[in-house]
């Protein structure tokens, strides 16, 4: 979850990690370091809160150097203080980590019977004491990393730099991603290739268990066994210009706005206008074959796979099923010939998620992605790839980037629909056409900016909002709830609406805002007879419908938000925007970090 930068070059090398910080800050923010290689030994300079913290540091206390690592951290192990924060080092050698060290309890006891001198309370410094204890006895850098790496269990990215080694920095990567960017003159390691956009296109990903020794003429890589590879280098779409919040105050705004955009990049890549037929890449099964499939997410993604099921049971009438990925994992459901595995992630480095797709694969089954990130770790260990083109998403409460997986989603429903024969050509067409209207109808509902920021003056108010859906927008309730929680830090629970009197409705009071998502549609009059009882128990109902269930919910509705009409196939997709706006106008109002709220991080890449 936290980001690591690093760089070997010729020019100053703290300037260069502070601004690739600032790019993978959305990983964590708990604390943040860099350390360099003087002539000295190290130069070291951290700060415990957000990179601002250590900018200030360092215009105060400058450390030179041309070869430098830097950090910004989610704190797992030990608290996110100043003396916890990476990088962590010893006068031989400094080290940065994303991931866990699972077997550091172990290594502890070990190195410090041994006379190893531990300062912090974190996983990571028995990296640094196991390689400080190799140097000391006599190993060259690369020696020393590669007796120590076989030695560490769990999750981990690693960058290293070491005392009297100005041009040298080994990186490594077990679970956790890693790529080597080539410069001029320079090379460069980062968690992500958004991290390294500003100064190279040029991009290799380390696979799982390989490690490297980069200088600032190139790099040397090895598997796990010790054996020389190389890996592919490939040109990133990504650019420096990518994570600027323009005119917007926050990033979480910015992305908000860009839904119609991304919505019609999406659809464009994913529909023949004129032929209104769903086109997928060349898939390497049978789609009208699969027998079963297996959706697997965490947050917001999983519940665009609760609405992709949706879609694919009833239009292309194949069983689904829909598990969290770190219960999936675990739960290591038997799995049956013919099936299919559909994983969603927006950054494709979700530590769960990757683990549930390595299991379905290990089952015999397809794995096909829904990604935002092409060049992640979940493309290259799944069979196929269905792109979002969200482009980068830095709020830590995914947007965007959540609509495009539930456009790709009802994509690939109705090419499963179409393949199976359980949808006509002239249904596709009309779904399609439908689909297509969604950015302009996007762009419609962005209109009601002014009247939801209105609405959250009441919603900010509350201690807890229950949020109310059924069928396809049962889950959009869900992803409102879950926004609504994560930006604004009040207590909000979505629910199926035919649920409310099952437990929920004991909830119900005036003080209590009750939100419904309520497209007119087949299940309308079900979802307002739901409402009826709630309004009858002194609920404050707050409903987003388009005009047909506005009329109808006019007498019981305290504040209707009226969307445009839209066939209720992808009435999902339109209502997920207005709950995401308003979360976010809720945020605003209660004055909480929008774009970093508290304990959060927007890559998940440890359990």
């Amino acid at each position: 979850m936290c980001g690591i930068v690093g760089v070997v070059g010729t020019g100053a090398a703290a300037p260069v990690l502070l601004e690739a910080l600032r790019r993978l800050e959305y990983r964590g923010y708990d604390s943040a370091g860099v350390a360099t290689v003087v002539a000295g030994g190290i130069d070291r300079r951290r700060a415990s809160g957000k990179l601002v913290n250590l900018a200030a540091v360092l215009a105060v206390a400058p450390v030179e150097g041309s070869t430098g690592i830097g950090h910004t951290r989610w704190a797992t192990h030990g608290a996110p203080t100043e003396t916890n924060a990476h990088p962590h080092a010893t006068a031989r050698v400094a080290v940065v980590h994303n991931g866990i060290i699972e077997n550091h309890a172990e290594l502890r006891a070990e190195l410090e019977a041994a006379g190893q001198v531990f300062v912090t309370e974190t996983d990571t410094e028995t990296v640094v004491q196991l390689l400080d204890s190799l140097l000391a006895a006599g190993m060259s850098p690369e020696q020393a990393a590669r007796a120590a790496l076989p030695r560490l269990h769990g999750a981990y990215a690693l960058a290293m730099v070491f005392a009297g080694h100005p041009g040298l920095m080994i990186g490594a990567r077990h679970g956790a991603p890693l790529a080597i960017g080539y410069g001029e003159d320079e090379m460069y390691v980062g968690s992500d290739a958004l991290a390294l956009a500003p100064l190279t296109s040029r991009i290799a990903y380390l696979d799982d268990g390989d490690w490297a020794v980069v200088t600032r003429d190139g790099v040397r890589m090895f598997a796990a066994d010790g054996s020389a590879v190389a890996r592919p280098v490939r040109r990133t779409a990504l650019t420096g210009a990518a994570v600027g919040k323009g005119n917007f105050r926050h990033f979480m705004e910015k992305e908000l706005h860009e839904h119609p955009a991304v919505l019609g990049d999406t659809l464009r890549r994913m529909v023949n206008p004129g032929t209104r037929a769903v086109v997928l890449p060349e898939l390497p099964f049978d789609l009208a074959a699969v027998r079963r499939i297996t959706i697997s997410a965490c947050g917001s993604a999983f519940y665009a796979g609760l609405v992709g099921r949706w879609w694919l049971e009833t239009l292309a009438r194949i069983p689904t099923d829909a598990d969290v990925a770190s219960e999936l994992r675990y739960r290591a459901p038997p799995v049956e010939p013919g099936g299919l595995g559909l994983l969603v992630s927006q950054s494709g480095e979700t530590a769960d998620t990757l683990a549930a797709a390595r299991y379905l694969r290990s089952q015999g089954m397809p794995v096909l992605s829904v990604l935002n990130a092409p060049e992640s770790s979940m493309a290259r260990d799944s069979d196929a790839v269905l792109d979002t083109v969200a482009g980068p998403e830095i709020g830590v409460a995914s947007t965007k980037a959540f609509t495009a997986q539930l456009a790709v989603l009802a994509c690939f429903a109705l090419a499963a629909g179409r393949a199976r024969g359980t949808i006509s050509v002239a249904q596709e067409a009309a779904m399609t056409a439908a689909l297509l209207e969604v950015p302009g109808r996007a762009a419609e509902v962005l209109e009601h900016d002014g009247h939801i920021q209105r609405l959250a003056v009441r919603i900010a108010e509350a201690r807890d909002v229950l949020y109310l859906g059924r069928g396809a927008c049962f889950p959009i309730a869900l992803e409102g709830a879950l926004k609504l929680k994560e930006i604004s830090y009040i207590h909000a629970e979505g629910y199926a609406a035919g649920e409310m009197k099952h437990g929920p409705i004991a909830l119900i009071d005036p003080r209590v805002p009750v939100i419904a998502i309520a497209p007119s549609g087949p299940l309308f009059d079900k979802t307002a007879s739901n409402l009826q009882e709630a309004a009858a128990r002194g609920g404050q109902l707050i409903v987003f419908s388009d005009a047909a269930g506005a009329a109808k919910l006019r007498g019981i509705a305290a504040e209707t938000v009226v969307l445009p009409t839209v066939d209720p196939f992808v009435a999902p997709i339109l209502h997920a925007i207005p709950v995401q706006l308003l979360a976010y106008h809720v945020a605003v109002l209660k004055g909480t970090d929008v774009d970093q709220p508290r304990n959060l991080a927007k890559s998940v890449t440890v359990e």
